[in-house]
């Protein structure tokens, strides 16, 4: 559906047809994640998933900088609806080898004996749709979690979703640049942030649980300084060079808070647990922060009209700080958790 709905875009006459065929991509990217983490957790023990789940993130980073790059040449040197088509056919072929070869393996497999184990015979728990939801939502920390990836989600959503115009419109850049360099750099900088996380991840969290907040308010915090000379560079090499390290210590957030909800919650809850977290995380980022930086743009296009982008960046600086402090907060809230579960 993911897919087929991509190539829809391609084929769409009206603008009715392209919003419907854009939330069809939404609806079949969001059935196919959760479950994936659910699988992933699965396949590998506790203090290997950090790195594995960084590994299946990559897909997004990897499969962007891809799209960036033959999307563009392609509407570059034909016509943009033939970029979609393309794309989503290649998927669809892809959905059907999954499909075939893919194995499921056992729901919960690896994860530690209970203390009191249930018969051999006993069937499975099934996970509840209302139940998992007040289990999510009650656990400070699994809140805390989804809250605090929304809100760097703000930030990085917006950047992504206008990056490539600030660069062509008020840095300098072509099309063809766009499509060799920063889709170079998106698939770098951001794959090399989630694969590194991961690994670090797996390492910090046998330390501490405070590692899941720590890691992402520590790469945020490093982060702003160089996205505000992203926004401030004079040229787009310049911008580009700033824009790096971003595009890597951004996303430090991602394989923590999927690692830690796998982690948390039991196998029979995984799909439904990772589908809310997704839902926070996007309802937020995705929802609230390209229309926030696009509506700030147009509210600057008044006073600043040949620089309107750069100044509604210069406005997501301050919400480098709300994340950075929610995961702080975040962290606080992990460790006197753990101190309770110590003394019980």
């Amino acid at each position: 559906m993911w897919s087929a709905a991509t190539a829809a875009c391609g084929l769409s006459a009206s603008y009715p047809q392209l919003a419907a065929s854009r939330i069809a991509v939404g609806i079949g990217e969001a059935g196919g994640v959760p479950p994936s983490y659910a699988i992933i957790s699965d396949y590998f023990p506790s203090g290997r998933r950090g790195t594995a789940l960084a590994l299946f993130n990559l897909g997004p980073p990897i499969g962007q900088a891809l799209g960036v790059a033959f999307g563009a040449s392609i509407a570059a040197a034909y016509s943009w609806r033939l970029a979609f088509i393309w794309v989503g056919v290649i998927g669809v072929v892809t959905a059907v080898i999954v499909w075939l070869f893919v194995r499921e393996p056992k729901k919960g497999g690896l994860d530690p004996a209970p203390a009191n184990p249930a018969p051999a015979e006993a069937a499975a728990p099934r996970a509840g749709l209302w139940s998992t939801c007040r289990m999510f939502f009650a656990n400070p920390v699994l809140r805390g979690m989804a809250l605090a990836c929304g809100a760097t989600q703000f930030v990085t959503y917006a950047l992504l979703n206008f990056a490539t115009l600030f660069l062509m419109r008020e840095k300098g850049m072509t099309l063809q640049e766009v499509a060799l360099w920063y889709a170079l750099l998106v698939g770098v900088g951001v794959s090399a942030g989630m694969f590194l996380s991961g690994r670090l991840i797996d390492r910090l969290s046998r330390r501490s649980k405070t590692a899941y907040a720590l890691l992402p308010a520590i790469g945020l915090a490093i982060a702003a300084p160089f996205f505000a000379g992203f926004v401030w560079a004079p040229t787009w090499q310049l911008a580009l060079l700033f824009l790096l390290p971003p595009m890597g210590l951004n996303y430090f957030y991602l394989s923590p808070a999927v690692t830690l909800v796998q982690e948390e919650v039991p196998p029979h809850q995984r799909v439904l647990s990772g589908a809310l977290l997704l839902l926070v995380m996007n309802l937020i980022g995705l929802g609230l922060g390209p229309t926030y930086l696009g509506a700030a743009s147009d509210w600057f296009s008044k006073t600043s009209p040949d620089n309107s982008l750069q100044m509604a960046f210069y406005t997501l600086i301050p919400f480098y700080g709300v994340a950075i402090v929610m995961f702080l907060g975040l962290a606080n809230r992990i460790r006197r958790q753990s101190r309770q579960e110590a003394n019980t």
